[in-house]
């Protein structure tokens, strides 16, 4: 593999899940405190980021980083799967509520 389609894919699926979760490169910046301008830099694939600037973003998008290398094929950074996850997380949390609020009335 090459280095070019290497930051190709990096570029790619942060811009992909950042946009799926309708930030802004400016939004993204501020939840993974780095500056808009790097997160500009890495998008267009100008500046390779360091493994804490990675980890930040990371961290922000609620990601792992080992799928921001992933090819487009494979990616897990469509809408659809993103609110297939929205609406298991949805569930899960709702649920946990039901439990707790059961258990509360419960005893």
């Amino acid at each position: 593999m090459e280095v070019q389609e290497i930051k190709n894919r990096l570029s790619t699926n942060i811009k992909k899940i950042r946009k799926a979760k309708g930030w802004s490169q400016f939004e993204l910046a501020e939840k993974s405190d780095v500056s808009e301008q790097t997160i500009n830099s890495i998008e267009s694939k100008r500046l390779w980021p360091s493994e804490k600037t990675l980890a930040k973003i990371s961290n922000a998008l609620e990601i792992d980083i080992y799928k921001f290398f992933l090819p487009e094929r494979n990616s897990v950074f469509s809408s659809e799967e993103f609110s297939s996850d929205l609406r298991l997380a949805v569930v899960q949390s709702v649920q946990n509520l039901v439990e707790k609020t059961l258990q509360q009335y419960s005893n």
